[in-house]
């Protein structure tokens, strides 16, 4: 049993920075692939980013590469999403996930946050 919570967000102009925080219980963290999907009211779940166990491999949306950089601390059982350079449309609930696979579809993973706000202003 993995639990997730979320913090970081908050409310920043378009081209600033944000910080997310993923922090996990649990002793098998670091065997967990986690990922950051994201949500706007009357949309699906989009999938943001992804990284591997060990931190060695991610996963970036195309709307996010290059923007966005996910990283893990397993020793401090935290994953981070760095968000630069930040858009409006990037303004939604942003949820981090834990599961066995890489994938980019929300159902493949099993344990996630209650989320945290992002709201990004023009």
């Amino acid at each position: 049993q993995v639990q997730l919570v979320e913090s970081g967000g908050g409310l920043v102009q378009a081209g600033g920075s944000l910080r997310l925080s993923c922090a996990a219980s649990g002793h098998t963290f670091s065997r967990y692939v986690v990922g950051w999907f994201r949500q706007t009211p009357g949309k699906e779940r989009e999938f943001v980013a992804a990284i591997s166990w060990s931190g060695g491999y991610t996963e970036y949306a195309d709307s996010v590469r290059g923007r966005f950089t996910i990283s893990r601390d397993n020793a401090k059982n935290t994953v981070y999403l760095q968000m630069n350079s930040l858009k409006p449309e990037d303004t939604a609930d942003y949820h981090c996930t834990a599961g066995d696979k890489m994938r980019r579809r929300d159902y493949d993973y099993a344990y996630w946050g209650q989320g945290t706000q992002v709201t990004v202003s023009s």
